[in-house]
């Protein structure tokens, strides 16, 4: 399996509104956090999440996660 990109070493802290969303696993999307279909060509696939409340989240932008979509620190290692 291809490693994913780095897209930013920190996490992006967004206050979402009740929704599914569909986090970039492959980090080439040009909307991060989020899936633009950058994928196509890769074996990636985005990860689809739900929300059922408004929520403030720090979602991944290492792709280097062990809890995906959301950021535990792993870009600090990196």
């Amino acid at each position: 399996m291809s490693e994913p990109i780095i897209a930013d070493n920190k996490p992006v802290v967004l206050e979402l509104e009740a929704s599914t969303y569909y986090w970039c696993k492959c980090g080439a999307s040009k909307k991060q956090p989020y899936c633009d279909g950058s994928h196509a060509e890769t074996e990636f696939t985005p990860m689809a999440f739900e929300l059922t409340e408004k929520k403030s989240v720090a979602l991944c932008n290492c792709k280097y996660t062990n809890n995906p979509p959301y950021c535990d620190g792993t870009h600090a290692k990196l």
